[in-house]
């Protein structure tokens, strides 16, 4: 890649975020990265725990988090980190635990000097095997799950972590509940937040064409905070009409709108084209041609309160071609 991957790792409080980041800094993986990482709180201590190595570590400290006052912060660091005469690989987010994944990903998307320089590779988040589930059962409008779920539903890579504190039924127990928040994330599992460090970084969920088992028909137990619907079409796109249509979906629904992700047929075009989105931000983009794939589309959306019909129902009205204005 001509921009320097980000990976951006997040997860909910005590899932083993700054073990997997000692993980990767003691490793012999011959990266040169830069770990930016963001701590909740007066008084830093996760500053402490982070092994030193040759990596650059950059620590946002504020007493907030990096999905609020401090994304300003990750900014300037970003800039800081092109402006260096050190050249780095690769950069590591490290959020906090109570951090909504979207901001942080949409820096790279509504600040073009920062999206010059620099391309959104993959959000990993790491679950707690023991713990996620009294977490995700407080996610209600009055408890302090909704973060855990947030996270898991943004994720490109699960990383279900600490599985040697639950035996082998609970572990499959909680990848269906995982599949029911999220459809589309492949899921890992680890102890002490080991894993094979080419899981999660170089992953290009941000640039690749989407892989085709996202609409499996499975059935799942969906977790009612959050769901995924994915639509599959035959006929082409107009595309006009589907940028058009995408535009109305994210400014009405961005909110609720988590994750867009999809692979398409364009009318008129050989090539497929990838689609990408994360709240009002979507990104429609032509990729290799077709080949002896079978031509079609496959769309999954993430969110809250999706209305399956509608979704299904608007980009089908994309493949009819936009009426002409009549003078």
């Amino acid at each position: 890649m001509s921009k320097i991957p980000v990976t951006v790792l997040t997860g909910f409080l005590g899932a083993g975020k700054t073990t997997l980041v000692n993980h990767i800094l003691t490793a012999d993986h011959g990266h040169r990265i830069a770990i930016i990482e963001n701590e909740f709180g007066e008084i830093p201590i996760d500053d402490a725990l982070v092994l030193r190595s040759d990596e650059q570590f950059f620590e946002l400290s504020n007493g907030c988090c990096i999905c609020c006052t401090a994304r300003t912060d990750l900014v300037e660091t970003l800039r800081k980190l092109v402006e260096r005469k050190e050249k780095i690989d690769r950069v590591l987010i490290e959020t906090t635990g109570l951090a909504d994944p979207n901001p942080v990903a949409q820096t790279f998307y509504v600040d073009d000097e920062i999206g010059e320089h620099f391309a959104l590779d993959a959000i990993v988040t790491l679950v707690d095997a023991k713990h996620i589930d009294r977490h995700l059962d407080e996610a209600g409008p009055d408890g302090v799950g909704h973060q855990a779920v947030d996270q898991i539903a943004f994720a490109d890579r699960l990383v279900l972590n600490k599985v040697d504190l639950v035996d082998e039924a609970g572990v499959a127990a909680l990848r269906e509940r995982l599949r029911g928040i999220n459809a589309t994330a492949e899921i890992i599992t680890s102890s002490y937040s080991r894993v094979d460090l080419d899981d999660i970084l170089g992953v290009g969920a941000f640039n690749r064409i989407v892989h085709p088992a996202w609409l499996d028909e499975q059935e799942h137990f969906h977790d009612p905070a959050v769901t995924s619907v994915g639509v599959e079409l035959a006929e082409d796109f107009d595309e006009a009409s589907l940028r058009a249509w995408l535009a109305e979906l994210t400014a009405e629904h961005g909110d609720d709108l988590y994750r867009l992700k999809g692979v398409v047929a364009v009318r008129g075009d050989a090539r497929r084209h990838v689609l990408q989105g994360i709240h009002r931000i979507f990104e429609l983009r032509a990729a290799d041609p077709w080949g002896r794939d079978a031509r079609g589309s496959k769309v999954v959306f993430i969110g809250r309160n999706l209305d399956h019909e509608m979704l299904t129902e608007g980009l089908r009205a994309c493949t009819r071609p936009v009426p002409a204005e009549v003078s």
